[in-house]
Order: C-alpha cells, then structure tokens, then sequence
C-alpha cells in the first residue's frame, strides 16, 4: 500500500516511470536531467538549467520535461514540441511535433508520440527514424540505447564490450535485442546501464570500475543483469554512481563518493538524477538538492 500510494504521489508530479518516463539518460522522471556537467530542473512549467556548481539560470517558459546532452539543452513544450539548443534558448531548434515524452543522451534522442510509436533522432536536426511501437520509456546512454515496451520487455542497441546488454553478449547486434523482462524503467551512462524491475528491485550491468552497479563486477564489468538494490520505486545513473529512491521518500546512493554499499542520503525525496560527480534530487517541500561528488548536500535557490 505504502508502495502505491507513493507511486500515485510521484504521477501527479509528474516524475514516476509509470506514468512518465525519463527525462535524460540518468534522471528518475519529466522535472530534473543531469548529463556529465550539464543540468536541468523544472518547476511550474519553467525551465532552468546550469553547468557545474554554477547557478541555474531561467531558460524557457511552457514546459513540461527536461533534458540535456552533453553541450545540449532539451525542452518538451505544452504543445508536444521537442526542442534543442546549446547556450541561447532563443535560438531553439524544432526536432519533432506530437511528442509525448522524451529521452536524451550521446547517441540523440528518443521521442514517442501519443500512439507509444518510438523515434530516433540523431545530432543534427534531421527527419528521425521509427524503432519501434508500444514503447513505454526508453534512456540514451553513453554507448547503448534502451527502451521498454508495453509487456515489461528490455530492449537494448549499441555497444557490449562492457557487458550493456545484459545477456552475456560481447559484441554489438545491428538492431535493438531484447534482454530482460519485467521492467518499468531503464538508466543509463558510460558503459553501464540499471533497470527497475516491476518488483522494486534494481538490477545493473557493464562497466563497474567506480561501483554505480554496486559490487556487482565491481573492478571491471558484469555482462550480464544482476541484482544490486531492493524496495525501489525509482533510479537515476552517473558516470560512477547511481542512485534511488524507495517508497518512504528515502533516497540512497552508491558507487563513487558514496561508498560501494548503498547508503541512505537525504529524505522526503521525490525525483533524483546523476551527472559525472553530481546528483541531483527534488524534495516534497520544494527544495532542489546538490551533491558535488559525496559531499553536501547544498540547497540551489531558483529566482
């Protein structure tokens, strides 16, 4: 019931992978993306983003989900328009219409329109290309891209010299394989990738040299899916750490700065995403948290 009632709480935020899947390769939902060293947050239909431990900055107005590339800012508006832009939002480029959430990373983006058709968008702004269909959430990582469909399959498409697959495969397949099932949301960043199982456990592989998977492969890689965390209603991944939050509100972390074992971090949390050394969490009385590395946190004031 507690497990419910939480999820619920997280939808009408607009942040539960149930309802709204993720933002950018590493955050928990629509409000908050975090990719190396670029941030976003949305409050009130407002945009604002930051690099660093810099201040966030007003962006754009009419919002309703968040996301970052490496030098790019993303934005769904009201109206199901995806735009993109570097540093002046005023110079925004229209990548699609009739978009209904988002992902972004590396490799692009990821849209599905309101039918759950999945797309694939490249750097530029050319005509994206369809993946597939009944696609409920779907993350960009560093070197493989994921999605889930309708009936809790895992797909995934890139590169598997670190294990991304999950399924013990070493070497990259021409087109998305499915290699999991019974998942409900997907994160992913350099050479490792976790997913939430519709049990609330999280489970992780590839590259594990700093511990995002934990002590899952820890030194080197696991190449195939394995459990690292229980009782999770939503995750978020770094370049060296992951995080998660369970039903209580409670937010817990691992990997680099945190330590190899999840620990518990901060409290009444209701979104979270993860950088390179950042993390990134929304609480319920509003606050917008900051760690830099395992240090902190320190409250950021949006005005």
């Amino acid at each position: 019931m507690q497990r419910r009632r939480f999820l619920a709480s997280l939808g009408a935020c607009g942040m539960s992978a149930l309802t709204t899947p993720p933002a950018a390769a590493d955050a928990s939902g629509a409000a908050l993306a975090a990719y190396y060293e670029r941030h976003m947050v949305l409050r009130d239909g407002v945009a604002w983003g930051w690099q660093g431990r810099g201040v966030p900055k007003r962006l754009m107005d009419g919002v309703r989900q968040v996301g970052v590339g490496q030098d790019t800012y993303f934005a769904l508006l009201e109206d199901g328009r995806l735009l993109r832009w570097q540093d002046d939002p005023l110079r925004a480029v229209l990548l699609m219409r009739g978009v209904a959430w988002f992902a972004s990373g590396a490799s692009g983006w990821l849209a599905a329109d309101a039918a759950q058709v999945l797309w694939h968008g490249g750097a530029d702004a050319a005509t994206p290309r369809r993946v597939a269909e009944e696609v409920l959430a779907g993350c960009i990582g560093d070197s493989a891209d994921y999605y889930i469909t309708r009936d809790g399959r895992l797909w995934v498409q890139g590169l598997a010299h670190r294990g991304q697959y999950g399924d013990g495969k070493l070497q990259a397949t021409p087109g998305f394989v499915s290699t999991a099932t019974d998942a409900l949301a997907v994160r992913a960043h350099t050479g490792h990738a976790i997913f939430l199982r519709k049990d609330g456990a999280v489970l992780g592989t590839g590259g594990n040299r700093y511990g995002p998977l934990s002590s899952h492969g820890l030194g080197d890689k696991a190449d195939r899916w394995g459990p690292i965390f229980d009782g999770a209603v939503a995750i978020a991944t770094g370049s060296r750490h992951s995080a998660a939050i369970r039903a209580d509100g409670s937010l817990w972390a691992w990997g680099e700065g945190f330590g190899i074992a999840p620990r518990r971090v901060h409290d009444q949390v209701h979104a979270v995403a993860a950088g390179d050394t950042v993390t990134l969490a929304l609480t319920a009385d509003g606050g917008l948290w900051q760690w830099d590395g395992g240090g902190g946190p320190r409250r950021l004031v949006l005005n």
